[in-house]
C-alpha cells in the first residue's frame, strides 16, 4: 500500500467511526452537509473542471431532484427515499433539455445561459403552486429520528460520486472530456462528437446533483424554491467548492466542501459564540476574499497546488 492509499484508508476509517465517537447531533449535521457538498462539488467539477463547461445553474438539478422526492411523497404517497433515484433520473431528463438549449453557446455565454435557466426554474417552482406548493414549500416527515442513518447514506453517496468520477476520467470518455475542455474545434477535427460527450458529462453531473437534492429533501424534511433553486446558496457555492478545493482534481471538491462548510459555520456561529454577533454576517465577504486569495496565489486550488502549499509551510516552519 503506497502513502496515498494509506492516507485515504485512514481518512475513510475516520469518517466511518466519526458518528460513533462524536455523538453530538450538531457536529454530525455539519459533516452530513459537507458530504452533500462533496457530491454537488464533484458533479460540478466533472462538467466544469474536466469538460470545461462552466455552469452557473447547478441549482436546477439540485432543485429538480429535491422537488421530485418531495412531490412523490406529498402528492403520490410514495416514500421520498424512492425519490433519490427518481430525483437523479428526473434531473438527467432536465439536463437533456438544458444541454439541448445551452450547448449551442460557448464560454461565458454558456455560463450565462445556465444562470438564466436556474432563475427560470426557481420562478416556475414559485408560481406553479398546484404542483410545488409555491413559497409554502413541501414538508415531509423524516424517516429517522437519529442522524446516524443519514450520515452513512450521505457518506455512501459521496464515495460513490467520487469513485464514478475517478473511473470515468480513466476511460475514453475522460480523455474526450479533457480534449473538449482544451479545444473544442481541435477535438471535433479529430472525430470526437463534441455535442454528444458534452451532454454525457452533463447527464452524469446532473444525475448525482439530483440525487444530492433528493437526499437533502429526505434529510431536512422541508424545501421551498428560495432554498433549493438558490443562485447564491447552491450554484455559486458549487463553484466556490470547486475553485477552493481544486478544479479538475478528483479530491479537490471534497476538500473544498469541508473547507467552505467549516468556514460558513464558523462565521454563522460567530466563532462558536466567542466573537461579536455581527461577525456572523461576514461569511459572504470572507468567501469572496478567500476566492480572490486562492485565484491570485493558488490558482489550482488546495489540492492542485498542495505541493506548493506544503513547500511554503515547511519552509516557514524551518525558518522559525
Amino acid at each position: 500500500m503506497n502513502k496515498k492509499n494509506g492516507i485515504l484508508a485512514v481518512l475513510g476509517i475516520i469518517l466511518l467511526i466519526f458518528p460513533l465517537v462524536v455523538c453530538s447531533d450538531y457536529y454530525q449535521h455539519l459533516i452530513i452537509i459537507a458530504l452533500i457538498w462533496v457530491v454537488i462539488g464533484s458533479s460540478w467539477n466533472l462538467l466544469a473542471g474536466y469538460t470545461g463547461q462552466v455552469s452557473f445553474g447547478h441549482a436546477i438539478f439540485f432543485g429538480v431532484g429535491a422537488y421530485t422526492a418531495g412531490i412523490l411523497a406529498m402528492k403520490l404517497g410514495v416514500s421520498a427515499w424512492w425519490g433519490m433515484m427518481f430525483g437523479g433520473i428526473t434531473a438527467m431528463l432536465v439536463g437533456l433539455f438544458v444541454g439541448w438549449v445551452c450547448f449551442r453557446l460557448r464560454g461565458p455565454y454558456f455560463a450565462l445561459a445556465t444562470l438564466a435557466g436556474g432563475e427560470i426554474f426557481r420562478l416556475i417552482a414559485t408560481n406553479w403552486e398546484a404542483l410545488t406548493e409555491g413559497m409554502v414549500g413541501i414538508l415531509v416527515i423524516q424517516t429517522f429520528r437519529s442522524k446516524l442513518p443519514y450520515y452513512y447514506i450521505a457518506l455512501a453517496l459521496a464515495i460513490c460520486c467520487i469513485y464514478v468520477v475517478h473511473i470515468i476520467m480513466k476511460t475514453k470518455w475522460g480523455y474526450y472530456f479533457v480534449s473538449i475542455r482544451e479545444d473544442q474545434d481541435a477535438a471535433a477535427s479529430l472525430g470526437i462528437n463534441v455535442a454528444l460527450y458534452k451532454n454525457i458529462s452533463l447527464l452524469i453531473s446532473s444525475f448525482f446533483t439530483g440525487m444530492a437534492g433528493a437526499f437533502y429533501m429526505n434529510y431536512m424534511g422541508f424545501i421551498d424554491p428560495e432554498v433549493v433553486f438558490s443562485l447564491h446558496f447552491i450554484s455559486i457555492m458549487a463553484i466556490l467548492v470547486g475553485i477552493v478545493g481544486g478544479v479538475a482534481t478528483i479530491w479537490g471538491p471534497a476538500v473544498g466542501a469541508f473547507v467552505m462548510v467549516g468556514l460558513q459555520e464558523t462565521f454563522r456561529s460567530a466563532f462558536f459564540g466567542l466573537a461579536p454577533k455581527w461577525i456572523s454576517q461576514g461569511h459572504a465577504l470572507v468567501f469572496g476574499l478567500l476566492v480572490i486569495f486562492v485565484i491570485m496565489f493558488f490558482a489550482n486550488g488546495i489540492v492542485g497546488d498542495w505541493p506548493k502549499i506544503k513547500k511554503i509551510f515547511f519552509k516557514t516552519r524551518e525558518t522559525t
